[in-house]
Order: structure tokens, then sequence, then C-alpha cells
């Protein structure tokens, strides 16, 4: 008794003081009471029950995989019709899961007592097969497919780690018609549950000592079941047991664990795999969709020990009572050099204390999930046996032609879940021809298809990892929730086993419109279609493909268009803005009427039909269907294309239509009147360029026009003429296809869940300065949100910021919920506590515009003001120009009064290196080779010849930021007893402690040249340059030569 109440007083307060001793009173042939003592004294108990409500399980779990914790009956109902015709139609190794676990039980199901356990083996290896299923769908081979994405069904949402019905599997495979069929089992109940447990902490970790004993109890059982709060932490006994995949339409608010007899088994050898074993695995592996692939590098490494390449092979098999539970297969790693410089795998290993031959690449993981428990163990006997000390595994972005794999994917494996990903590293782009003989080896330079990759080493088997089983929801695909997520998938030490996004295309990064050579939308620069595939968050993110429609604060759900509802213990809120359509004034232009006497409909909401022709364009899949949409309709060689909008997007698409082939004299750019004197791209020699640019295309330009009617107000699906109003005299054209981007604002589906919510919303959702809403389980972030009033900083919103950074800060202000290694969160002095975060990195937005220039702008995070008030300010700084806009040779950059670059802003007709560009925000002039001096002597004539200049490339490069520390901390530190180091001399100028005779700046140079500083700074930076030699090879350092 004292060993529950330590933890919790629950169970005495519903029960009363007595509940144990009437539990262990009422033992019968269903209700067992166990104890675990140690001399004599109890230290654990467990209750058991034979009665388990399988009706409400099956209603609620995806028990496919175990037959539904059921005897085999005659009766049983394991696949619809649809399912029978379809598994006849495919192609053998690509059989439904279900027909192997149908297999599986029914031999398996028979009542078995302890002392025959040994002889069950004989057939559980193929229950492997439902573990592999799953994992396609949580460990991202298939590459984020479409497939998943389309079901609107969201079970796979919550398929965790092992298991997944024959549903899920048809739904992989006809993504088009959602399977909803469910088995039905009549067989007797094969399973009995824990229905109380506690141990001693001191004995926690004896906890599966119970299992022996309780299975005993139950002879005639085969299965035993546990449920939990979904946020109860993970603790010894359930990490043995197999966490099952909840269907949408669960009620239970708990997590069901399911234990196998078989698990007790401890007779596991892992071994290398021998001819002999061949027909094991052939039946381990039957099932799984690259069991061909498995089976062909099984037979290369018997004949050879080597791939048809030549590189080693090694494969490995798990054993339990002779009979094969596993089989994995590695090679060497053969592109470690390109893994070092392309991935921060030193997070995680010093690279110098591992041997080349060490390195090892996962090609196939299969494993019996009645064993899951074990696959730790196999991967440190891998790592022992194979002579490796790390083992990397690669997933690959879909194929655009395959349909579940592309050509260069592995076998899916089922030890994702122990491995942690690794983030890529920035890549610096490389003058290659300038740099000749001194550019990095292709082993470093060269760009194979882009991967994200896992990895374990012998280190990170020994650690385990922190389980956040928190319902983390996201809504949005926005840079913001990207940002989010991307940040707690790569915390190595943590799992959480519940992120899910709601969006409406799924996650983005699908590469539509990777064959064009200009995008629709112009790019902030957070995320590419490579950063995406970098990254794999669809290995460790449930994707719940919808619309949020509503928020069900007490029930803590989000209900979507489809219905469907999806709970939450965290929601996040990352929506954003979109384009709206707009919504016609309805003036009768025959009238002749003028701006001044329409009514303003700009906070009018558009209600009627969307006209078919009608585009606004917010994501990718909506530039797709735009471009469907001109290629299916001739748009390319007839008709009028109306382009409505201030935006820099309007000015991108029209370089996109040009570039599609669209004449000109075709395009109508038509710009509504300026909600405010700041324009779009802020620059005056840039704007002329880009305006003279489109009329040398012949489009037709149009100020202050405000949009009247569609079809002279008739019907306006589809779109054949659009009327507007000026200040003088309206007009009308023809239209064969309409683009709106005026002024972005919440979408109303949003707004309405918000407000029946009951929200903050006040022109958009009120947040405090930790991102919270008025519900403390909900936040919120990016353009969607404002800071409260009480602030006084109406003009700061996230807008004004980096998305990336914001959602950076907003998964740091989270990790403090889950992370018990980060110092706990201290509230802010009484004083500071009404101040706003200002956050630091750059805002940047980059396209192609008209005239085919590419353009860049990487400013800092500030509120807008024409660039002539700027300027005109006396602490502005300087302003450094090369080149001309119009001739697509223009870059400035603005340093400020302290001599640190503040703002780029390149225009060129070449393309550039816009991530190198990005990297020299933030940096001081003299960091950049005393780069106003050069200006100033006319050294400089071309800023963008000037950074691909040798010198410069070690700015670009991803560690220079932790040089720059190193350095910083060399001159803070003391390093000799007599003198003050170079930061407190800075000081004591600074306060006139002492009056040094020189200046300044001279005197702290001398003092600096005759210590021990400058010794130990250029130590630093060859450090720095030797360690990265593989990156910078154009560097020279002593001993080169």
């Amino acid at each position: 008794m004292p060993i529950f109440m330590r933890y919790d007083t629950i169970l005495k307060e519903t029960y009363g003081e007595y509940f144990l001793a009437e539990l262990i009173e009422a033992q019968d042939e269903e209700n067992h009471a166990v104890v675990c003592e140690v001399e004599g004294t109890a230290v654990g108990f467990m209750s058991v029950c034979s009665r388990v409500n399988m009706q409400l399980l099956h209603e609620c779990f995806d028990l496919g995989p175990f037959h539904g914790l059921c005897f085999p009956h005659p009766d049983d109902v394991l696949e619809s019709p649809q399912d029978l015709s379809v598994r006849r139609s495919q192609d053998a190794e690509l059989r439904s899961s279900s027909q192997g676990s149908q297999k599986i039980v029914e031999e398996l199901q028979e009542p078995v007592s302890p002392d025959t356990m040994e002889n069950i083996q004989g057939n559980i290896a193929r229950e492997a097969a439902s573990e592999e299923a799953l994992t396609a769908v949580h460990s991202g081979n298939v590459s984020e497919p479409e497939d998943i994405e389309k079901l609107s069904d969201i079970s796979t949402g919550y398929a965790q780690y092992h298991h997944v019905s024959s549903r899920s599997l048809a739904s992989l495979i006809l993504p088009e018609e959602p399977v909803h069929f469910r088995p039905i089992y009549r067989g007797a109940s094969a399973a009995f549950c824990i229905q109380l447990f506690c141990i001693d902490e001191k004995y926690e970790a004896r906890s599966l000592d119970f299992m022996n004993f309780v299975f005993s109890l139950f002879s005639d059982k085969n299965f035993c079941v546990i449920s939990l709060p979904h946020l109860t932490p993970e603790f010894f006994l359930i990490q043995n047991f197999v966490k099952m995949v909840p269907f949408n339409t669960c009620t239970l608010e708990q997590d069901l664990y399911v234990f196998h007899r078989a698990g007790l088994l401890k007779s596991i050898d892992i071994r290398f795999a021998t001819l002999l074993d061949t027909p094991g695995v052939e039946n381990l592996v039957s099932t799984l969709m690259l069991n061909k692939s498995i089976l062909e590098d099984l037979d290369h490494y018997n004949k050879a020990r080597k791939d048809p390449d030549g590189t080693p092979l090694q494969a490995f098999v798990a054993e339990v009572a002779e009979q094969i539970v596993g089989i994995a297969v590695i090679r060497n790693e053969m592109d470690i050099e390109y893994i070092r410089s392309h991935y921060n795998i030193e997070d995680f290993i010093y690279f110098s204390h591992h041997q080349r031959e060490e390195h090892g690449h996962m090609h196939h993981f299969a494993f019996n999930p009645i064993f899951r428990h074990y696959t730790k163990f196999f991967l440190k006997e891998i790592l022992r046996l194979g002579f490796k000390s790390c083992l990397y595994y690669r997933v690959y972005p879909k194929s655009r032609e395959g349909k579940f794999q592309n050509p260069y994917a592995h076998s899916l494996t089922s030890a994702l879940h122990y491995l942690v990903p690794v983030r890529p590293r920035r890549q610096i782009v490389y003058p290659l021809e300038k740099l000749g003989i001194n550019a990095p080896s292709k082993a470093v330079s060269k760009d194979p298809m882009s991967y994200a990759l896992n990895h374990t080493n012998r280190k990170l088997t020994l650690e385990p990892k922190i389980t956040v089983n928190a319902k983390i929801i996201v809504v949005g695909a926005s840079s913001v929730g990207i940002s989010f997520l991307e940040t707690l998938v790569f915390c190595s030490h943590m799992k959480f086993n519940n992120l899910t996004l709601i969006s409406t295309h799924g996650l983005p990064g699908k590469k539509l419109l990777d064959t064009e050579q200009r995008k629709f939308l112009a790019s902030d620069h957070c995320f590419n279609d490579k950063d995406y595939a970098l990254m794999s968050l669809c290995s460790w993110v449930n994707v719940v493909v919808g619309r949020m429609t509503g928020i069900d604060r007490a029930a803590k759900h989000v209900v979507l268009s489809t219905d469907k509802i999806v709970p939450y213990d965290h929601l996040i809120l990352c929506t954003g803005q979109q384009y709206q359509v707009p919504c016609p004034t309805e003036a009768d232009i025959s009238q002749h009427l003028t701006n001044r006497e329409v009514p303003n409909s700009s906070q009018r909401r558009y209600t009627g039909k969307v006209p078919r022709n009608h585009f606004t364009l917010n994501e990718e899949e909506d530039c797709f269907k735009a471009l469907t949409w001109i290629r299916n309709n001739s748009i390319t060689t007839e008709g009028n294309i109306i382009v409505y909008g201030n935006t820099i997007d309007t000015y991108t698409t029209v370089e996109t239509l040009l570039n599609l082939g669209v004449s000109g004299s075709r395009i109508h750019l038509v710009q509504p009147p300026p909600a405010s004197t700041i324009t779009c791209i802020n620059n005056y020699s840039v704007e002329s360029a880009v305006a003279d640019a489109l009329g040398a295309a012949g489009v037709t330009m149009y100020r202050d026009a405000i949009l009247a009617q569609w079809n002279d107000g008739l019907h306006p699906d589809p779109i054949y003429s659009a009327s507007f109003t000026t200040p003088t005299k309206p007009f009308r054209l023809q239209c064969s296809m309409f683009f709106s981007f005026c002024e972005k604002n919440v979408d109303y589906e949003t707004f309405k869940a918000l407000n029946d919510a009951c929200l903050v919303y006040d022109s958009r959702l009120v947040i405090d300065t930790n991102f919270h809403t008025n519900d403390i389980a909900i936040r919120a972030a990016g353009s969607l949100t404002k800071f409260s009033s009480r602030y006084y900083s109406n003009e700061w919103t996230h807008s004004n910021f980096s998305s990336k950074e914001v959602g950076f800060q907003l998964a740091a202000a989270m990790l403090h919920l889950f992370d018990p290694t980060l110092e706990p969160v201290t509230e802010p002095p009484a004083n500071l506590d009404r101040l706003i975060p200002m956050y630091k990195g750059a805002k940047i937005q980059g396209g192609i515009l008209p005239g085919s220039y590419h353009y860049l702008h990487i400013a800092k995070p500030a509120i807008p003001t024409p660039l002539e008030v700027q300027m005109a300010q006396p602490n502005y700084g300087l302003e450094l120009v090369t080149g001309s806009a119009k001739n697509g040779t223009y870059f400035r950059i603005h340093i400020n009064k302290y001599k640190m670059v503040e703002t780029i802003t390149c225009l060129s007709r070449e393309p550039f290196p816009a991530s190198n560009y990005i990297r020299l925000f933030g940096q001081h002039e003299q960091l950049l080779n005393n780069l106003c001096a050069r200006y100033d002597e006319n050294l400089i004539t071309d800023l963008y010849s000037y950074f691909t200049e040798p010198w410069c490339l070690a700015l670009f490069h991803d560690r220079f930021i932790d040089l720059r520390k190193e350095l910083r901390q060399i001159l803070a530190s003391k390093e000799e007893e007599d003198l003050p180091s170079i930061e407190q001399l800075a000081h004591q100028i600074e306060d006139e402690e002492i009056n040094p005779t020189e200046k300044p700046r001279q005197y702290l140079k001398r003092v600096f040249e005759e210590s021990i500083y400058k010794t130990l700074v250029e130590r630093s930076t060859l450090d720095y340059l030797h360690y990265n030699r593989y990156h910078l090879p154009m560097y020279a350092w002593p001993g080169i030569i």
C-alpha cells in the first residue's frame, strides 16, 4: 500500500482505503493478484484479469497483426471482397499483411503451456511482416507518399511503430479509394489484462519477472495487454510491450500495449547468416514488399561476402529456439566523406576516433515484433560481430516514377525507432571554375540524390531516449510549423511519439514544379524541396490531410472538414495568412464611376462560387493546378491573363507566364491602390528595371485599379471579362485566366474555428510573449497572430521576423515542458514581462522577376519604412552599390553605424549563390576583408565577383560561427595573471579607467600583438582550417608545402 500511495492517491480516493485488500480478497479463476517480494517484503504488485472487453478494443485499435487478440475461428472475416480482388491483382511481393498474420495466428493461437513454449516458434516469424508494413507508413521510405496523405481516415496518422492492418495497407495500395473495412473476429479471447501494477523504484528493472508467472496463471492465453493514459511516462515494464495503433474513431483516452507469451524467451542468438538460414529468412520476409531485395543481398553475402560492385557485405540473423526471427544486412559505408561533409554526424561521434571500415551502411533490418524489445540488443550485436562502431540508414524522398520506392531505397527498417535523425549541414556554393585544383574533392562536392540520414553508434545504443507520448498537433504546414516540427524531430535524446501535422495538402516538398525553370511564388528562403528531402519529416510526423473547421477546447480535439476529429494535448496553430478571392465592388462601369465613388470592398468577403478560371496561389499545389489549367486550355497561345495585386508574387507570376510562352501582350498586370506608401520591393532602382522589363515584354500595367465586376455582373463562372474602376476612367478586359494576389488575410474557416472556440481574436489571433493564446493548451505563431495590446507594440508581429526563427523559438518554449535536461524557466523580472521578444534572424525574400532578373533581398527585422526615409536618417550608415539594376548587375549592401551588414539587395540576370549571401548578414565589414576601405579606394567594382574570391569562402562555412565564438572566448579570457584580458582592456578604455597616449584601436592592436593572445588566435584559426580542410582546401596552413 505505501508503494501505491507514494505515487498516487486517486485509487484510495476512488475506491476507499481498503481497495487493495478487497482486490486480493476477490481473487478467483479470472482474477489474480501477484506480488514480488525481496527477503519476505513485498516490493511489487500486479493485478491481472482474463476478462477483456474485446469488442471495445476491436472498435478502437488496429489489432489485425495479432489476429484481434483472438483465437482463429472458421467464421472470421479477415478481408473484404475488395481486399481480395486487390490482393489477387498484386504481385506476390505485395501480399497483404493480414494474410501473413492469419497464417501465423492460426497456428499460434492454440493454447500453449509454459512447458512447451520453446516449441511454438516455428511460425511466429511471419508476424514481422506486420511490423514492416507499418514501418512503410512510419519510416518514410515510401518517402512521404501522396498515397498516404490522400487518406481522409487518419488512423495511419496515429500509427506509432509496429503494426498496420490489412485495411491500412490496402489504403496504401489504393489511395484513391480508402478502404474502411475492419476484420471481424469470432474466436475466443486469447488475452488477459493487467489491471494494476506497481513496483518499488529500486527493483523496477526486474518488472519483467512478473510476466513469466502471470502467463503461467493463464495457460490458455497468449497475449497480455495493458492500457495507460497516453501522458503516463514510459516505465520499464511497458518498454517490453508493443504499442497498438488506434483507429480514427477511437474514443479511449488511453494507449493499448500488447505483450506476447513468446517474448519471454531469453535464448536469442545473434550471429552471421549462413546458407542454411535462407529458408528461415524466406519464411520471415515472405510478406514484405521488398523481400526479393533482401533475399538477393543475402544470396550475394552467402556467395561472395560482397556486393556485385565489390563492397564488403555482412548479413546477420537473430535466432530463437532454432528459428530465424530477424535479419539484418549491412555493407561498408563507402560515402563516409560525403556524409561527414553534408551531415552533422560529428554531433554524435569524434570522427577521427573511428576507422573508415568501422562505418556501416544498413540496407535491411526485419525483426519479429514479438521480440521488439531485443532490437537494441540486435543492433549492439551487429556492431560487435561486424567490427563496426557506427551504422547509417538512409531515407530517400519519394520517387515520382515509382509507386512505393525509388531505385535507391532499401527495405523498410523496423529499427528506425532506435536510430537518431542527423541534421543536414548547410553547404557552401563553390565557384568551381575559379577554384580549379583548389576546389573540394568530388566526394565532397558531388550532388547525388538527396536523402535523410539516420544513425546509431556504440554510445547511442547505451543511451535511453526520453519518450514523450503527449499529442502535439500542428495545424498548418507554414514555414513556422515546419521549423517547429524540425526542431522537435532533431532532438536526438528525445522521442516524440505523437507529432501530427494537419494540413490541406500534407507535407510540402513534393517537387510538383521541379521541371519548371520558374516558380509562380516568391521564396522566403526558409525551406526548399531539397531541405524537405534532407529532413524527411514524414518519417517522424503523422500527417492528416484536411482543413481545421473547429476546436473543441473542453474535449481537447480539432474538428476537420471531413467531420473527423483529432485529439490533442498541445495544439499549435501556424496556419498563417493566405491570398483571398477578391470581392468585386459591383460598380457599373457604364456609369463611368471612379474609385472615389465606389464603396470600399477590401473588408468584404467573397461568398459566391469561385470561378473555375480564378486562381489564388498560396501553395505549390495551387501553382500546379494553375500550370495544369494553362496547358490543358491552350492559354499559352490564346486568351488574356489578368494578374491582379501589388505584391512581389504578382511579378514572379508574370515572369513565370512569360517563361511558359505566354505573349506579354496578352498579360495584364492590374495593381489595386496600395495600402501604404511602401512598395513590395521598396527599392526604386529595382522597380524601375522591372517596369522597363515589363514594358519590353509587352505586358500592360494598370495602376490604382479596383475590381468592379466579373462578366459585367452576370454569372462569373467562368470569367470571360473583368471590369475595373480607376481614379480617372474605368476599363474592361477580356479574360481567360484570373490570378488574384490581393492582400493576404486569415482564411475565413480558420477565423470561424478560432472565434467559435472563444479564442481571443482582434484582427489576428492574440498571443503573449510565450506564444500562449487565452487557452494554456493552445499556442500559436506566425502571421496568424499578433501580440496582446498590453504590450503596446501593435506594429510588431511575427510577420516582421524570420518564420524559421519564430518556429525554432516556439519549439524551444515547448521543450521546457518535456526535456528534463533543460534549465527550468525563470519568471522574468516585473519590469520586463511587458517586453515582446525581438528575434535577430534575417527577413528574406527572393524570386525571379520579369526580365529574368534573379532577385534577393535580405534585411534585419524591422517595421516597414520607405527606403528613402531610412536613408534620410542621420545614423543610417553607408550604402555600397556596384553595377546597374537595368543591366542585371545590381548589388547593394547597407552597412549600419556599427559597421555591420544590415541589408543586402541583389538583382542579376545570372543566377547567384543566394545561400552564400545570406551568410553575409550580420557580419562586420572588416571581416569581409575591410569591405568599406576597399570600396572607398575603388578597389571593388563588382561585388558579385568580390564574393566569389577564395578568401571569403570560410565566411560561408556552417561552422564559421563556432570559430567566431571561440575567438571571442579567447579574447574575453584572462590568459596572463598580471594582465587584463583584451575585452577588459576595451572596457577600461571605454570607461576612461586608462588613457593610452595612442589611439585606442592602435593601443589594443599593439597589446594584442605583444601578448599571448595573438598566438592563441592564430592557433585556433589554423586548427579550424585544418579540421575543416575537406570543405576549405583553398586555404593554406603551415606544413601544407
